[in-house]
Parts: C-alpha cells; sequence; structure tokens
C-alpha cells in the first residue's frame, strides 16, 4: 500500500492537476467572501465562480504533460483533448443546466408566493461558468503547471 501511495504523491502530472484545483478553490472561496461578504465553506469544494476549477486543474495537468512526455507525445494530446472537452463543458451544458436551474428555483417561489405548495427543492444554481472564468482557471492552471514544473518537480 505504501508503495501506491509513493507512486499517487511522485506522479508529477497528478500533483500538478491537484494542485491546480486547489488554488483554484481557494482563490474562488476568497473572492466570493470579498463579493459576498460572508464565508461558504461548500465554496472550497462547490462548483461553479471564479475562477473555474475544471479548467485550473486540467491546464495543469496539460503543462505538466507537455514537459514530462512532450508536446508530440500521446500523453500530451490526450491530456489536451481531454482539456479541452472539459472546459467546453463547463461553458456549455453545465453553465445552461445553472440557468435553468435559477429559472425553475424562481418558479417555485412564485407557487410559494401564489398559496401553491411546491416540492421543497431548491436546485443548486452555480454550477457551470462564464467563459472568462474558463479563461482565467486556464490562465491559472497554466502557471500552476510551471510553478510545479519550476518549484516543486
Amino acid at each position: 500500500m505504501q508503495n501506491i501511495w509513493q507512486q499517487i504523491t511522485g506522479n508529477n502530472i497528478l500533483v500538478a492537476a491537484f494542485w491546480g484545483w486547489v488554488s483554484a478553490q481557494v482563490i474562488k472561496t476568497i473572492l466570493y467572501v470579498i463579493v459576498n461578504k460572508e464565508f461558504v465553506l461548500e465554496r472550497l469544494v462547490g462548483d461553479g465562480g471564479m475562477p473555474s476549477s475544471h479548467s485550473a486543474t486540467v491546464m495543469s495537468l496539460v503543462t505538466v504533460t507537455a514537459y514530462d512526455c512532450g508536446f508530440g507525445s500521446p500523453e500530451f494530446a490526450i491530456a489536451f483533448i481531454f482539456a479541452i472537452i472539459v472546459m467546453h463543458d463547463a461553458m456549455g451544458v453545465r453553465r445552461e443546466t445553472g440557468k435553468q436551474a435559477v429559472a425553475i428555483n424562481n418558479m417555485m417561489e412564485y407557487l410559494d408566493e401564489l398559496g401553491k405548495q411546491p416540492p421543497e427543492v431548491q436546485l443548486k444554481e452555480l454550477v457551470g461558468h462564464t467563459p472568462f472564468q474558463v479563461m482565467m482557471g486556464a490562465i491559472l492552471g497554466v502557471v500552476v503547471g510551471l510553478i510545479c514544473v519550476n518549484v516543486i518537480l
């Protein structure tokens, strides 16, 4: 078991992706506190918000994969295509899901105001990202990847 843990913690690509995610989540939480004047623990692990932790994670992965394996490697190609899919999904399907959740939650509040008994459901609204949030997460991920390559790894 110890050998497996050493292999995991010694995997430069995995370690960089982890730090990409952590850095985005911490920044997202700090920005949330500054804007909303309240600390919400869920922001440390939650989806949505600025910057995109999905983008930061996959771009850290891409950056260190390029360094470790080279731009011409199959590993880089896989990481790069994976990153494009993840970032596109964060701006597309997941963002639209958040918009739909806002609309449904508003309808539930309206039903409640009319005296109707809506279901006790509050949909999560913050699940996707704007293109700017994705871009900032991607930039953060590249920076974290470069720091990992030059400092940590």
